[in-house]
C-alpha cells in the first residue's frame, strides 16, 4: 500500500456508507432483504426501504423478533441484513442470535450501527464497548470492523454472499475517509497501511485513522511505526501478526472497544501461542462510556493520535527498545 497519510478532509460515518451500499447490493441481488428495529433513519437502512419497500421489514422495537425473523427468511432462501444499534443487536438479542442464527450457521448479516464511544450524547446506555467480544465468542461468527466509508462499502459487497453469519460494526460519528479508492478489503486479511520496523500499531474501526496520525507523530521522534488495519477481527490474520512479531517485536493494539475480549485480546491470544512479541492492549480500560460529543469522549478516554503515540513509546520501553 505504501505509506498511508492522514490528510483527508472528507468525513463520512460508516453507517452512511452502509446505507448506500445496501441499495447497491439490493440492485444486484434480488434475494437480499433488510430488517430494522424501528431505527432505519439512524442505521440508514431507510435508503433500502425507499428503494425496495417490498423487501424491507420494520420489526418495531423488538430486536429478538427481528433476529428470529431474519433466521426464518434465511431458511427460506433470502439473504437477510438485520440492523439496529450495536448495543441492542448484540446485547438485547444475543440469545436469538446465538441459537437461531449462529448455531445453525445461517447467512444473516448483522450490521449494527452506533457502536463504541462515538455514539456520543446518547450516553452509556446506548454505547457498547463489548460487542466485538460478544460476537467473536460465538463459534463460526465472522466479525468485521471497517475503518472508513470506502472500506465499509467494500465490506457490504464482500459479505452479501459470504457463507454463514457476519457481524459488521458501524459508527454513528462522521470520520475521515482516508483509505483511497485503490484500497482492497478481503475477509480475513489485514492490510499494512504504513511500514515500520520499530513497533506495529494494529487497529480496527475508527482508530485506524488515529493510528496513522500517531505514526506520523512517532516519525517526528525517529520511531518507525507500522500501521495495520485489522478490519477482520475474526477470523484473525495470523500470518500478518507473525510477520509483525518477527519484524518489530513490539505490538500496540488500538480499538474503540474494551481491552477485554476485543481486538487486543484476539491479538494477544494468537501471539501468546504462535509468536514472540511484547503486546500492549489499548482502548477502553474496563469502564463504561458517558454522554458527550464524540470527539470530546475520544479525548477524555485518551484515544487521540497523541495518546496512541505515547502508548507506543511506553510499549517500546516495556520491550526494552
Amino acid at each position: 500500500m505504501g505509506q498511508a497519510t492522514a490528510t483527508s478532509s472528507d468525513k463520512v460515518a460508516t453507517r452512511d456508507a452502509y446505507g448506500k451500499a445496501l441499495v447497491e447490493v439490493g440492485q444486484k441481488y434480488p434475494q437480499v432483504v433488510v430488517l430494522d428495529a424501528d431505527l432505519s433513519g439512524s442505521t440508514k437502512t431507510i435508503n433500502f426501504a425507499k428503494a425496495f419497500p417490498e423487501r424491507f421489514f420494520n420489526m418495531g422495537v423488538s430486536e429478538q423478533d427481528m433476529m428470529g425473523t431474519a433466521a426464518g427468511l434465511a431458511l427460506a432462501g433470502k439473504l437477510p441484513f438485520a440492523s439496529s444499534f450495536a448495543m441492542f443487536a448484540t446485547g438485547r438479542a444475543f440469545e436469538i442470535v446465538r441459537n437461531s442464527i449462529v448455531y445453525p450457521h445461517l447467512p444473516v448479516k448483522i450490521c449494527a450501527s452506533h457502536a463504541g464511544l462515538t455514539v456520543g450524547e446518547d450516553g452509556a446506555s446506548h454505547q457498547t464497548v463489548a460487542d466485538i467480544a460478544i460476537m467473536r465468542a460465538l463459534p463460526g461468527m465472522t466479525v468485521i470492523v471497517p475503518a472508513d466509508a470506502i472500506e465499509t462499502k467494500q465490506v457490504i459487497h464482500a459479505i452479501v454472499d459470504y457463507p454463514g453469519p457476519v457481524y459488521v460494526r458501524l459508527s454513528r460519528a462522521a470520520f475521515p475517509v482516508f483509505l483511497g479508492e485503490d484500497y482492497k478489503f478481503q475477509i480475513g486479511k489485514a492490510v499494512e497501511l504504513r511500514e515500520g520496523k520499530d513497533i506495529a500499531i494494529v487497529a480496527c474501526g475508527l482508530m485506524v485513522y488515529h493510528a496513522v496520525k500517531a505514526a506520523e507523530l512517532l516519525a517526528q521522534q525517529g520511531i518507525q511505526a507500522s500501521v495495520v488495519n485489522m478490519a477482520t477481527v475474526k477470523p484473525l490474520d495470523g500470518e500478518m501478526l507473525t510477520r509483525l512479531a518477527e519484524r518489530c517485536g513490539a505490538i500496540l493494539t488500538v480499538e474503540e472497544h474494551s481491552v477485554l475480549g476485543g481486538l487486543g485480546s484476539a491479538v494477544s491470544e494468537y501471539l501468546a501461542e504462535s509468536g514472540k512479541a511484547v503486546v500492549h492492549r489499548y482502548g477502553i480500560m474496563d469502564e463504561f462510556g458517558q454522554s458527550g460529543p464524540a470527539e470530546a469522549l475520544l479525548k477524555h478516554y485518551r484515544l487521540m493520535p497523541e495518546d496512541i503515540a505515547q502508548q507506543a513509546v511506553n510499549t517500546l520501553k516495556k520491550a526494552g527498545r
